[in-house]
């Protein structure tokens, strides 16, 4: 539940910049964004329902900097919030959802969440018309909920008779339209993560990087571009929890290939710190440095503070 609007003042020290590139955006927005449509009781209204369109974005407590580089990008538009360790960035104002709708325009999202976009576009036009003040608009607009994430919840399917459910588009995504998506996909669902297992070496350990990314199965083809795009890794399929896994471990490609391009195309946020961290990682590795007891030592210090482990706090 969210707790209170922040205080920007309080953060005014802090060192954010608005020159974000807008595929960057997209890119944040296809890993955390969310695209929500309610339709709520309410007997102050003629037909006994209101309409709520929101945007949301949600990110770690860490990454308030982040989110006001994104709120900053998009004009100042919505409202950020405070939740127990999240920070949510918000938009419901239905003329502000119309410029989070001309950038998703030109910069469009590339995971099946697009789907949900462009339902979630449909609510906020008719909203716009005036067409959720009737019955029949109201009707259209049940039906397109349906089809956006989860569904109808059973109370409205048992207060509206006669759904039919809206087909849902299907985005296909062919190629990676910019780097600098990828960088913003990664600064959202990217995972950095430098394992130690026992090894047959003088230390009696082996140093394994990983870089991860995960999303819903329905995204498999997109894994595979991405997949292809790096021209390295493996792509697992966990369908038990109906996900999709793309993983680079080979240390050649994340030396020849990740280091590279994500020195070209930087992460954002805190996560850009568990990169700093692995970079660390890697050229300890390049060195030989992991093959003695000095340098395996380094690299456990370091994979100590990574990623859930980092403490990175908010004043």
């Amino acid at each position: 539940m969210l707790s209170k609007q922040f205080n920007f003042r309080s953060f005014s020290k802090l060192s954010y910049s608005s020159n974000l590139n807008p595929w960057f955006v997209t890119g944040l927005i296809d890993a955390e964004g969310s695209f929500t449509v309610l339709v709520v009781n309410d007997i102050r209204r003629k037909l006994g329902w209101r309409i709520e369109c929101k945007f949301q974005l949600g990110l770690h407590e860490r990454d308030l900097p982040l989110l006001l580089q994104i709120q900053e990008f998009l004009g100042g538009i919505g409202k950020i919030y405070k939740s127990p360790e999240f920070i949510n960035y918000i938009i419901s104002s239905n003329s502000d959802l119309l410029l989070l709708i001309n950038h998703l325009k030109n910069y469009p999202l590339l995971t099946q969440k697009g789907g949900d976009f462009l339902l979630f576009k449909k609510v906020v036009e008719l909203i716009n018309n005036k067409a959720h003040l009737n019955i029949e608009g109201l009707h259209q607009i049940v039906n397109i909920k349906a089809s956006i994430n989860l569904g109808l919840s059973k109370y409205l399917m048992s207060e509206f008779n006669k759904i039919a459910p809206v087909v849902r588009p299907f985005i296909k995504t062919e190629i990676i339209p910019d780097h600098n998506w990828i960088s913003g996909f990664t600064s959202g669902e990217g995972k950095f993560s430098v394992k130690i297992f026992k090894g047959n070496t003088k230390t009696g350990y082996r140093v394994q990087l990983k870089f991860r990314l995960v999303q819903h199965s329905r995204d498999k083809k997109l894994m595979e571009i991405l997949n292809k795009y790096f021209n390295s890794g493996n792509i697992y399929n966990y369908s038990e929890k109906s996900a999709v896994v793309l993983e680079i471990f080979k240390f050649s490609d994340i030396k020849n290939v990740l280091l590279p391009f994500f020195e070209k195309y930087p992460i954002l946020g805190v996560k850009h710190l568990d990169y700093l961290d692995w970079c660390k990682v890697a050229n300890l590795m390049s060195e030989g440095n992991h093959l003695t007891n000095k340098g395996l030592s380094l690299i456990r210090n370091i994979k100590e503070g990574m990623n859930r482990k980092r403490s990175v706090k908010i004043k």
